[in-house]
């Protein structure tokens, strides 16, 4: 047996079912100050709500990617308990469109892992939040993203941060795009964190019942 195959079947040895959350995270220039403080401490609560859970800290994965002037993949997937919020730092500008690119890959990657070890799995899910719109190119990733969807092979959510282009959120989200009321990013990682142990206590496949958003979206969001 190779490394890598030996390091999975060891990761996989308790055969929980896993939920795959990568939080896309925009971390470009205008989120600095108050916006990416409240951001990292929002990241913080994520975690210590979701160990409070004994099924969610096994069977929730949370990976993080910052898109600012470039993408970076801050945290691979690691389940709840292990998952150690990083300090994010604002810079450059929103590229976005790669962003949402890298987030489909590494969610089809983890997918494609989860079969080799005999993993079952819940629909991963992709969380956006941003304050502004793409400054790069977005083609490919829409086309990605409306691919993924088609086939129910991810949930996809977008959140707004004053000063987003809601109207390109709406284009790629839907209805499943609402904004932040003020910086109340407690309330939606609280949320984000009900929402993940919901889900892992039922049965993949099940369609499960999201808390309400009314906390933490502005008014007519």
């Amino acid at each position: 047996m190779s490394e890598q195959k030996l390091e999975d079947a060891v990761e996989f040895l308790d055969q929980q079912p896993r939920c795959a959350c990568v939080l896309l995270l925009d971390t470009s220039g205008s989120m600095g100050g108050p916006p990416i403080q409240e951001l990292n401490a929002g990241l913080q609560t994520f975690r210590d709500e979701l160990v409070k859970d004994d099924l969610a800290k096994k069977r929730v994965e949370v990976a993080v990617i910052e898109f600012n002037s470039q993408v970076n993949l801050v945290q691979d997937f690691v389940t709840a308990e292990k998952f150690q919020p990083p300090t994010l730092y604002a810079t450059g500008s929103t590229c976005m469109g790669a962003g949402i690119e890298k987030a489909l890959d590494l969610i089809q990657e983890r997918k494609k892992k989860y079969k080799d070890n005999g993993v079952t799995y819940y629909r991963p899910w992709v969380f956006l939040i941003t304050d502004g719109g793409p400054t790069d190119s977005t083609q490919i990733a829409e086309t990605k993203l409306k691919q993924a969807e088609s086939k129910k092979g991810i949930v996809f959510f977008a959140v707004g941060v004053q000063g987003a282009n809601m109207g390109f959120l709406q284009q790629i989200a839907g209805p499943a795009v609402k904004m932040l009321d003020g910086l109340n990013f407690k309330e939606l990682f609280l949320w984000l964190s009900t929402s993940m142990q919901r889900v892992s206590q039922s049965k993949p496949g099940e369609m499960t019942a999201l808390p309400p958003t009314d906390p933490w979206t502005a008014i007519g969001s």
